[in-house]
């Protein structure tokens, strides 16, 4: 879920429009005085992720990696003694029609809002993560799903993935006063403390949309060499999100 520091939309900070496109942005049609109201468009990272072919093949790309990683550094082990860890919102769970329908009637995210979506309990799967998810079990290792959504929306993120079959074995939340940080619900799951009676699990495979979603990581991991991305393809997979997270705490270049 988005961070509770971060108010501004992404919308008021939108990405270079050259990270989606070699051509300048097309303007919407102006309205003459009198006529129909110019039909709605969404904003360009919005339809980018919601209509485009590249964010599809992303996803899709990442999870079959991401899968392979886990095939590969789980051989050998236990079944049940390892884990993978997902983010939820944007990684797993799709929110684009929240987003559109905040744009469509000219309104800004706020808690309320957010948690009126998510108990209607309608967000779709990321591409791949379906596969992904039941792949990981098929290996002999558990899902977690470790987000920062507050426990008292938990059972409502239950009842989502339960819907559109997104398989899970351990499903953390935030607690509702607690930081966004996820170290310590790792540390529940490798502890086997995130759901009594089910066992340590060692993490071998992040999967998240938040440069938060990846252990010990932030967002100024930016500033520094290739060499310090070097767990990103082996055991951290990342999937785009130029809608919001913590990167618009970082001033545009």
């Amino acid at each position: 879920m988005r961070s509770p520091l971060v108010s501004l939309r992404a919308v008021l900070l939108l990405l270079p429009f050259s990270l989606f496109s070699c051509a300048p942005a097309t303007p919407a049609p102006k309205t003459a005085p009198g006529s129909a109201a110019a039909p709605f468009l969404p904003s360009d990272e919005l339809h980018w992720l919601r209509d485009s072919a590249e964010y599809r093949a992303i996803s899709l790309q990442t999870y079959r990696l991401a899968l392979e990683a886990a095939a590969k550094l789980s051989a050998g082990r236990p079944a049940g003694s390892w884990a993978i860890s997902v983010d939820a919102d944007e990684t797993i769970l799709d929110n684009s029609t929240y987003e559109v329908e905040l744009q469509r009637q000219g309104q800004v995210h706020s808690d309320a809002a957010w948690k009126a979506w998510v108990k209607r309990g309608e967000r779709l799967p990321v591409p791949g993560a379906a596969t992904f998810l039941a792949g990981v079990q098929k290996l002999g290792g558990r899902v977690a799903v470790v987000t920062n959504t507050v426990q008292s929306l938990c059972s409502e993120v239950s009842a989502n993935l339960r819907a559109v079959s997104l398989p899970y074995d351990i499903l953390v939340c935030r607690a509702d006063d607690g930081e966004d940080r996820k170290e310590g619900r790792w540390k529940s799951v490798a502890s086997g403390t995130a759901v009594p009676g089910l066992g340590p699990a060692e993490i071998l495979v992040w999967v998240g949309d938040n440069i938060q979603d990846f252990p010990d990581q932030s967002q100024s991991l930016r500033n520094q060499p290739e060499s310090a991305f070097g767990d990103f393809g082996i055991r951290f997979f990342a999937l785009p999100n130029p809608v919001y997270g913590t990167w618009e705490k970082n001033p545009p270049r």
